[in-house]
């Protein structure tokens, strides 16, 4: 016998391992008991558990719960006799094999036959041998307890492989476990993208498969970056057929990034030649999406091919979760990437901003120099020295106005005013706006608009916002003397508004860029067109809470672009025109003593002159007590009141004065540079007549005089 093949138990062998604990039943069936007893003494050198029984009945009701190794039937018994006992005890499944030995006193063919056809053993007659009978029944014994040691055997190895199966399953399982706790910490470590990819790749390969790519793709889905890794001879297995696995690879690659699913092809290679057989390399490649808050950011693709081996089962799910993996941390990395792109804007954008605030305040110091070093200026000379001051000021205001308008939108607390407007008037408003910078750099302005008007729902002021933006970007953005054409037509469903012009253009990747804040697309160190990078997006959120769409066309650098807005289209009536802003009826008004409240001692001042000017008596305070003991001397007509005061603000101010001092027919005018909806309820229930937003605009004072004298107000406006 080899050395190396087990030795196999015999039976004597295993019987002598059995404990001499475990010894089996004998049931004695007779309805006799001195038969019962003599069979018990035969038996009893057998040192076995004897059971007797005195019918069938008894017999059946003891096998319900019980095994035993033999069972001495008689077969005449009164009642149930042995026969029918025997063929019930068969019809059981517990004791369907257990050996039955017949005893009768006479046996003839017919009751032989049918004792063997109920499973019988054994036939002896009384009156018994007893060494016959007592050898018969050992050798039952004997076969009943090899038969229950050979079980629990079985049963042990049963449990011993299910054991290493475990034990296997969860060695395997802890191995998995060690990669992924590996690859974590590889990828995770880093958020450079080469890093994390070149980490993945090296990890996956042997451990998964042969080969592996780890590729990262572009918002457009081009390539990005892309590592790989592969075991020894890899090349040599591949042979001729590299080209046409790369080909391949690139396939699976793309197929996967389009569809963000597991795609799997059965081969390495396409054939060289399509008429020769075919010699490819045996494998797959199996390829995984990096998909990243529901976007697909690259792939990774597992080749199997020398090592014969397949991916499937937990190495596929594993595969799959170091894909998640991978795409979570090549997630950080992107997110790390538009953080340092977002702050490098954001630096770029301060600066910027600190030079556009700077240019307005350079020609605005020297004109109030001159104004202040000369007792007597010019007519003419001051007249130009205060239109180069109204110009910066006017420049300066729309800077600070975009800044807010960004705030309003970031906070999600912009609201619009929809009334039916004509979008031709309000075109050719805009141009006249923005006449000023198109003169000054000799740009040709052409209108292209209907006879007929053009009606949608919108807010007037921010209607125009959009429009100035678009038209300026243009002017900024195209060289003097250039041609910047505005359209506008009607489509069944909407409104078409186009501002083209001839100007550098929009590169291809900066097409969806020009949208976001702080996006500059003159990237120049000498940086010419100047700005703050806020206008178009404020275009695209205005027009997108009108309902409509706006976009950007290009056909590269130095070609021009175009800028085409889509408003939803109205039939609504036209609005009642509003009374001339300047006209007689809206403006006359009588002097009034007017009280002016506000901290900042200069505003009030200038505010204060203005009112003289036209005529009205003024007083002043410069907080919210002040403003209380001024009102109650002063008896004012008209109280323009700064909200933000010190102690008392200007929202209680006003309920003291409405309530306290019984001021419920003066015109109260509430100054702030917040302008929600909120804010402005806000001060109508605290009794304001009107809520003006900062700075102030002079022209509008004369209205305002007017309607303090058609008071009570409707409304805050």
């Amino acid at each position: 016998m080899n050395a190396h093949t087990p030795a196999i138990a015999t039976p004597d062998e295993i019987l002598a391992g059995v404990a001499q604990a475990e010894r089996s039943n004998i049931l004695i069936v007779d309805d006799r008991l001195d038969k019962r007893v003599v069979f018990r003494t035969i038996l009893e050198e057998l040192d076995q558990n004897i059971v007797t029984a005195s019918s069938g009945e008894e017999a059946l009701r003891w096998l319900l719960d019980n095994d035993c190794a033999v069972i001495l039937l008689d077969v005449n018994m009164p009642g149930m006799d042995g026969l029918e006992t025997a063929e019930l005890i068969r019809s059981r499944r517990k004791s369907a094999h257990t050996p039955i030995i017949f005893i009768t006193a006479f046996a003839d063919e017919m009751h032989t036959a049918r004792g063997y056809s109920l499973g019988a053993v054994d036939y002896i007659l009384s009156p018994v041998v007893p060494n016959i009978l007592r050898s018969k029944v050992k050798a039952l014994v004997q076969l009943h307890r090899l038969n229950a040691e050979l079980r629990k055997r079985s049963d042990e190895r049963v449990a011993l492989a299910r054991e290493q199966a475990a034990r296997s399953a969860a060695e395997e399982q802890q191995r998995r476990a060690s990669f992924l706790a590996e690859a974590t910490q590889a990828i995770a470590s880093s958020l450079d993208a080469d890093t994390i990819l070149k980490a993945a790749s090296t990890l996956a390969v042997p451990f998964l498969a042969d080969y592996c790519a780890v590729a990262a793709v572009g918002e457009d889905g081009a390539p990005r970056v892309r590592r790989t890794a592969s075991v020894p001879g890899w090349d040599g297995y591949l042979g001729a057929h590299r080209e046409s696995f790369e080909a391949v690879l690139a396939e699976q690659q793309s197929r996967v990034v389009a569809r963000g699913a597991h795609a799997l092809t059965e081969r390495l290679a396409l054939p060289l030649d399509a008429d020769a057989p075919d010699d490819t390399p045996a494998g797959e490649i199996h390829a995984f999406p990096l998909v990243t808050r529901g976007k697909t950011r690259g792939a990774l693709l597992l080749a199997m091919g020398p090592s014969s081996r397949r991916l499937s089962g937990a190495d596929l799910s594993l595969a799959d979760n170091l894909a998640g993996r991978v795409a979570a941390a090549l997630d950080n990395c992107l997110l790390y990437e538009e953080i340092q792109a977002a702050d490098r804007r954001k630096n770029e954008f301060l600066a910027t901003l600190s030079h556009e605030l700077r240019n307005p305040l350079a020609p605005m110091r020297a004109a109030l120099h001159m104004l202040r070093s000369q007792a007597e200026v010019d007519p003419g000379r001051a007249r130009s020295l205060l239109e180069t001051m109204d110009r910066q000021v006017a420049q300066m205001s729309r800077l600070v106005e975009d800044l807010l308008d960004i705030s309003r939108i970031t906070r999600g607390v912009i609201e619009l005013r929809r009334e039916p407007v004509d979008v031709c008037a309000e075109i050719r408003h805009a141009m006249e706006s923005c006449e000023g910078p198109v003169r000054t750099l000799g740009h040709q302005l052409v209108l292209d608009l209907p006879a007929d008007s053009l009606k949608v729902v919108a807010d007037r002021v921010r209607l125009q916002q959009i429009l100035e933006n678009l038209v300026l970007n243009a002017v900024k953005y195209t060289e003097p003397g250039g041609r910047i054409e505005v359209s506008a037509r009607a489509e069944p469903s909407e409104i078409v508004i186009s501002v083209k012009d001839n100007g550098i253009g929009i590169p291809p990747d900066k097409l969806k860029q020009v949208w976001d804040l702080f996006v500059q697309v003159d990237e120049s160190p000498e940086r010419t067109r100047k700005g703050l990078g806020i206008g178009l997006a404020l275009v695209q959120d205005l027009v997108r809470r009108h309902g409509g769409a706006v976009q950007a066309h290009s056909e590269g650098l130095g070609k021009g672009s175009t800028f085409q807005v889509r408003l939803p289209r109205t039939v609504a009536e036209e609005a009642p025109l509003a009374a001339e802003a300047g006209s007689p009826s809206a403006h006359a008004t009588t002097g009034k003593r007017v009280l002016v409240v506000d901290d900042n001692i200069d505003a009030a001042e200038t505010l204060a002159m203005m009112l003289e000017l036209l005529g009205q008596k003024t007083s002043q305070a410069h907080d919210g007590n002040a403003a209380l003991r001024a009102a109650a001397e002063f008896r004012p007509e008209v109280v323009f009141m700064d909200i933000g005061l010190p102690g008392l603000s200007g929202h209680e101010a006003a309920v003291r004065m409405r309530r306290d001092l019984g001021m419920t027919d003066v015109y109260l005018v509430a100054l702030s540079g917040y302008g929600t909806e909120d804010d402005r309820r806000k001060s109508l229930d605290c009794g304001f007549d009107s809520h003006l937003v900062k700075p102030l605009d002079p022209s509008l004072l004369p209205e305002i005089l007017a309607g303090a004298e058609r008071r009570p107000a409707a409304g805050v406006v």
